[in-house]
């Protein structure tokens, strides 16, 4: 995983009809945490279904150098994971059982069970996100933190170089979403992978991304650093308002809230 890159170039992607996304170029390295924004319907989903090559597309993404487009499935699964919201429609497996799908694509013949390496993979990851006292709970009864917690489980142990997140905070509350985000940003600068997340949440595309692309219509309106894109003329272009006053405002609000006195 060391040293991974992707590069995606010209992407473009349809739903049998005119182009959802437009030549969109991107790069991203080890330990890169690259966030995508933009507003509601502006092809940020699709951006990620193409890049994990869910949907047909035209244009070129390769990891190390190499074109997703040419492999097998079960390899780009050990490329490439993507993350996205916790379904509420999902089978009533334990914790462990869904942890171990992750497994899937190391696994060899059909339907085959889980080796030693397999299960201590899925013991250290679930311990290291606080799942392990829960292996035994079927899913339909965790929380929605708890479920997010699970599917992240399910992410890390198919042990991919790139981590797509399409808006995987939606419905979490707020401790929720950072800690999700927080664990993500660590297992990058760590293991020397990539992060690359759809957010809705500008706050925390802010506080988390390193890099981030803005995209409307189908097309990236600005792309740099975090500083550099939420300044941009092209946000309050993309959103209709300007966001940067709105949130100026809210923060005068914070800080206008006296001081936690349990806290001083």
């Amino acid at each position: 995983m060391k040293g991974t890159t992707i590069r995606v170039q010209a992407l473009c992607a349809a739903y049998n009809g005119p182009d959802v996304i437009k030549n969109i170029t991107l790069e991203a390295g080890p330990g890169d945490f690259l966030c995508i924004v933009g507003p509601n319907g502006s092809g940020k989903s699709t951006l990620l279904r193409a890049i994990a090559r869910l949907i047909p597309c035209r244009g070129s993404v390769t990891v190390d150098g190499r074109d997703t487009g040419a492999l097998k499935r079960g390899e780009l699964a050990k490329k490439i994971a993507l993350l996205g919201q916790a379904s509420q429609f999902y089978f009533p497996y334990t914790v462990y059982e869904t942890a171990a799908l992750g497994r899937y694509a190391y696994g060899k013949g059909f339907l085959p069970g889980l080796g030693k390496e397999d299960r201590e993979i899925i013991d250290k990851t679930l311990r290291r996100l606080e799942l392990d006292s829960l292996a035994d709970i079927p899913i339909t009864m965790l929380s929605g933190g708890q479920l997010q917690r699970v599917f992240l489980a399910r992410t890390l142990v198919q042990n991919p170089a790139i981590i797509l997140l399409d808006e995987p905070t939606n419905h979490l509350d707020l401790k929720y979403q950072v800690e999700l985000l927080r664990y993500l940003g660590n297992w990058a600068g760590e293991a020397g992978g990539i992060v690359i997340a759809v957010l809705h949440d500008l706050n925390l595309a802010r506080s988390f991304a390193g890099r981030i692309i803005l995209l409307d219509g189908g097309e990236m309106k600005a792309a740099g650093t975090a500083a550099d894109v939420l300044q941009s003329p092209a946000l309050e272009a993309a959103y209709g308002m300007d966001i940067s006053a709105f949130m100026r405002s809210t923060l005068k609000r914070w800080e206008s809230l006296p001081v936690n006195a349990a806290r001083s």
